[in-house]
């Protein structure tokens, strides 16, 4: 069995991936980090600890859906002890992501701010209608419960950038988030980023891609965050057979 370290185990995902692993003879939940001064009711035989060397020794792969202050002492941690990681985290910082990219060329890493099926196949087909529908009016608009703290979702941001690069445009220019009073005429190559929060709606993400005459809009609905779960550890399987490199749910798929 493949011996699972997991950062985040006291969230919502965490034990939903919990639940995953238990039911899938192929993996075993090793080592659990928590916080120094926190505690977690972990299963028997578990490795337990707020140190990350004791963590990473405990385990042979590493899924981590956190924090991105977590997120980013795992990855000065990985320099020293390299492990084959999956990263579910959102919200991480430029830095984050740099360190990333100098870790995947020692270490494979699947990094997704979304790890179902569904939404790797909605990047897909983004991209190809943004290229497709060059004159259409792009807006993403996601949904998400009232619990969720940032916004845009890490989900949106992503299928933005996917929108953009398919036009050869760079989004930090282009993106605009909600409109609110006299903001003028929509510029002809905006991408706009909606955000709505409420009830316990897990997440649903539009992109619309609207044109004088006709629109199209392709949805995903989640309506189980196991779905999300199921994609990390599928990320879980497939990332130690693979070599030092940075991959997402995409590469996953095929």
């Amino acid at each position: 069995m493949l011996k699972v370290g997991l950062l985040g185990y006291g969230g919502r995902m965490g034990r939903l991936i919990d639940e995953v692993i238990l039911e899938d003879s192929r993996f075993i939940l090793s080592s659990v980090y928590i916080r120094s001064g926190s505690s977690v009711d972990a299963p028997k035989g578990v490795c337990v600890t707020n140190d990350f060397s004791v963590f990473l020794e405990h385990c042979e792969v590493v899924v981590d859906f956190s924090s991105p202050i977590a997120t980013s002492a795992l990855l000065e941690a990985l320099e020293k002890t390299p492990r084959p990681l999956v990263v579910g985290t959102t919200g991480l910082s430029p830095k984050d992501h740099s360190l990333m990219e100098r870790l995947s060329q020692s270490i494979p890493i699947v990094y997704a701010t979304n790890t179902s099926r569904g939404i790797a196949l909605l990047n897909e087909l983004a991209y190809l209608a943004s290229q497709r529908l060059r004159d259409a009016d792009i807006e993403i608009i996601e949904i998400h419960h009232h619990h969720k703290k940032d916004a845009p979702s890490g989900t949106a941001m992503t299928l933005a950038e996917t929108c953009a690069q398919s036009r050869g445009l760079e989004l930090d220019k282009v993106r605009v988030s909600g409109r609110d009073g006299a903001v003028g005429a929509r510029g002809q190559d905006e991408i706009g980023v909606l955000s709505v929060r409420g009830g316990d709606i897990v997440g649903k993400h539009c992109v619309g891609l609207y044109c004088d005459g006709e629109y199209l809009e392709l949805t995903h609905n989640a309506t189980s965050r196991k779905t999300f779960a199921k994609g990390a550890i599928e990320a879980v399987r497939w990332v130690v057979t693979k070599q030092a490199g940075l991959y997402n749910m995409k590469d996953v798929l095929e």
